[in-house]
């Protein structure tokens, strides 16, 4: 049931945000050198790879770390990058991860091939075990803020509580943290 509510509302998104998808990846593609898209390497369920796309919020000769490894990740930020960030419309294209099965609307949101720590932690929880998601119950509980322990112990949660209701509740405190720009630290 799960992927069939994703399909559907991943299918209703792409058409409601057509024109905002289109017009924030032609000001990508305006505003700096590179490709409007980046499509970043992440540990899906059962820890397999994918190509995630999203909008390019950094400049194209950053290093492929996660954002809070960075000395200074301001200095990476292309000039509508804080904003992309801040209004998550770098996250829009990820309905093309849902569509294709890749990702969820609701799970842990996908580690970077990279961040080792988190991904160990979550195969020791089995929240691998579960597709990662656009938005989840450790992106309303913190975002950014939260310590890597403090993520994968609210993706545990999520996996031994998730049900439909659960989705829709975590659906819509994401609309209201989208909103009010919560938890976002870069």
């Amino acid at each position: 049931m799960k992927r069939c509510f994703d399909l559907l509302l991943a299918v209703c998104a792409t058409l409601i945000l057509l024109l905002p998808i289109l017009i924030t990846a032609l000001c990508v593609k305006l505003t700096s050198r590179g490709p409007a898209v980046y499509w970043s390497d992440r540990v899906g369920k059962n820890n397999v790879i994918f190509k995630m796309p999203k909008f390019r919020s950094m400049r194209i000769d950053t290093p492929a770390v996660a954002t809070h490894l960075l000395s200074n990740p301001d200095q990476y930020l292309t000039p509508i990058g804080s904003f992309l960030r801040k209004s998550s419309l770098d996250e829009l294209p990820q309905l093309w991860s849902i569509l294709n099965g890749d990702m969820s609307f609701v799970g842990p949101r996908p580690a970077l091939y990279n961040q080792h720590d988190l991904i160990a932690l979550r195969t020791e929880k089995n929240v691998h075990t579960i597709p990662p998601g656009l938005t989840g119950w450790a992106q309303v509980n913190g975002r950014d803020e939260l310590p890597i322990p403090v993520k994968v112990e609210l993706d545990a949660y999520y996996l031994q509580h998730q049900s439909f209701l659960l989705d829709m509740r975590i659906l819509l405190m994401t609309f209201f943290k989208v909103l009010r720009r919560d938890g976002i630290t870069h």
